[in-house]
C-alpha cells in the first residue's frame, strides 16, 4: 500500500485544487471539441455570461450565496469526522422555518424584528432536522451517511404534504403559499447599493450574500480560533484519542451536525426571504448536493469554499447564457463540466499530488539557498 503524499498546507489547499480544476477544464475542452464546438468560444462565452455584465455577476453571486451555505454545512460536519449528505433536506426544513414565521408574524412585526426571526428560524429548523441523524450516530451507531440520505426523502415528502394539504394558497393551482408580507422580504442588493449611491441592476442577489460571508468567517473562527472547534477537529481526526484527552465524542458529533444543519437551513433565507417571498415545492433544487462538491473543491476550508461556490455560481449562470448564445450547446454540457470538476476534485483529488510534491521539494532547496543569501 502506497503512503499518502504529504504536501505543504499552502500547496494542498491553494495549489492542488487549481491543478485539479485545470485538468477538469482541459478534459471538458476535449469533450467540447469532440462534439464539434470551439472550446475557446465556449469558455469565453461562459466567463462573459457569468462575469461580463453586472446582471450576470449578480446572478453568479446569488447562486454562489446558496452554495456557500451548503458547502460550509458539509465542511463543518467533515471536520467533525462526519459526512453530512443531508444538506438538501436540512435546507428544505430550514425553508419551512422561514415560511412558518413569515406567514405567522409578517403582518404584525416590523422588518427589523421579522428578518432576524426568519434567520433564527431557518437555522433552528435546519439544526433540528440534523439533530436526529446526529443522535442516531452518536448513541446508536447508525451511519450518518445513510440516515441523512433517508432524511432528505422524508423532508421532501413532508414539504410536499404540508404545501398540498395545509399551506397552499387558497384558490390557486400552483403548489405554493401566499406571498410573505413586505416586512419578511430581505432587501435586494440593488436596494442596499442604491442607498450607497451605487447603481446596480435588479437581480436575485440579496443581503443573504453578506450573511454567507459572515458565516464563512464564523466557521473559520470556530474551527481554528476557538477551543470548541479544536475539540471538534480532534474528534474528527481520532475519536479514541480525543476521548482519552477528555473530549466527549458524542457531544462533538451533535455539535458538528447541529451547526451543519443550521448552515444548510440558511438556504431558505436566500431563496425564500430574499427572492421568492413565498414557500415553493422545489426551492432548494439540488443545492444541498452541490454543496458536497463545493466543499470538496474548497478542501473544506471556508476561503476555498467561497471560491468554489463562486466557481459553481459561474457555471450555473454562464451555462444558462451558453445555452442561448452558442448553437448546439445545452445545459447537459454544463452538468458534464460540473461532473468532471467533481471527479477531479473528489475521487481523483490526489492524482496530481505526487507530481506536485516533487516540484515543491525541488523548489524548496532553491528557496532556502536564496533566503540564506539574502540574509547573508
Amino acid at each position: 500500500m502506497s503512503r499518502p503524499v504529504e504536501l505543504p498546507r499552502w500547496a494542498d489547499i491553494g495549489l492542488l485544487p487549481l491543478i485539479n480544476l485545470a485538468m477538469a477544464l482541459a478534459v471538458s475542452a476535449i469533450v467540447v471539441a469532440v462534439i464539434g464546438l470551439d472550446p475557446v468560444q465556449v469558455i469565453t462565452q461562459l466567463v462573459k455570461g457569468a462575469f461580463g455584465t453586472r446582471s450576470g455577476l449578480g446572478y453568479t453571486l446569488y447562486y454562489a450565496t446558496t452554495f456557500t451555505f451548503t458547502g460550509l454545512a458539509v465542511a463543518v460536519a467533515f471536520h467533525g469526522g462526519l459526512f453530512n449528505i443531508g444538506g438538501e433536506g436540512q435546507a428544505m426544513v430550514g425553508g419551512l422555518g422561514v415560511a412558518a414565521v413569515s406567514l405567522a408574524f409578517g403582518n404584525s412585526l416590523p422588518a427589523v424584528l421579522m428578518l432576524p426571526l426568519a434567520v433564527v428560524a431557518a437555522m433552528a429548523f435546519g439544526a433540528a432536522w440534523a439533530a436526529v441523524p446526529a443522535a442516531l450516530q452518536a448513541w446508536r451507531g447508525s451511519h450518518v451517511v445513510i440516515t441523512t440520505i433517508m432524511f432528505n426523502f422524508i423532508a421532501s415528502a413532508l414539504l410536499a404534504w404540508l404545501l398540498v394539504n395545509h399551506l397552499k394558497a387558497p384558490g390557486g393551482m400552483t403548489v405554493e403559499t401566499v406571498a410573505f408580507a413586505d416586512s419578511a422580504h430581505l432587501p435586494g442588493m440593488h436596494e442596499l447599493l442604491a442607498g450607497l449611491g451605487i447603481e446596480w441592476p435588479r437581480t436575485p442577489l440579496n443581503a443573504s450574500l453578506l450573511l454567507a460571508l459572515a458565516a464563512a468567517v464564523g466557521v473559520w473562527a470556530l474551527l481554528w480560533r476557538l477551543r470548541a472547534g479544536y475539540e471538534l477537529r480532534a474528534v474528527g481526526h481520532s475519536p479514541e484519542a480525543a476521548h482519552y484527552a477528555g473530549i466527549h465524542p458524542r457531544r462533538q458529533v451533535m455539535l458538528a451536525m447541529l451547526i451543519s444543519g443550521a448552515l444548510a437551513g440558511m438556504v431558505g433565507v436566500n431563496e425564500l426571504s430574499g427572492v421568492q417571498h413565498k414557500l415553493l415545492l422545489d426551492f432548494v433544487a439540488g443545492a444541498g448536493f452541490t454543496g458536497i462538491a463545493v466543499s470538496l473543491i474548497g478542501r473544506n476550508h471556508p476561503l476555498g469554499i467561497v471560491l468554489a461556490a463562486l466557481l459553481f455560481g459561474a457555471l450555473y449562470q454562464g451555462g444558462a447564457e451558453l445555452a442561448f448564445e452558442v448553437p448546439g450547446f445545452s445545459r447537459d454540457m454544463v452538468t458534464t463540466l460540473q461532473g468532471l470538476i467533481v471527479l477531479f476534485s473528489g475521487a481523483m483529488a490526489r492524482v496530481a499530488a505526487p507530481a506536485l510534491s516533487r516540484v515543491v521539494m525541488a523548489l524548496q532547496p532553491r528557496a532556502a539557498v536564496a533566503a540564506g543569501a539574502a540574509h547573508g
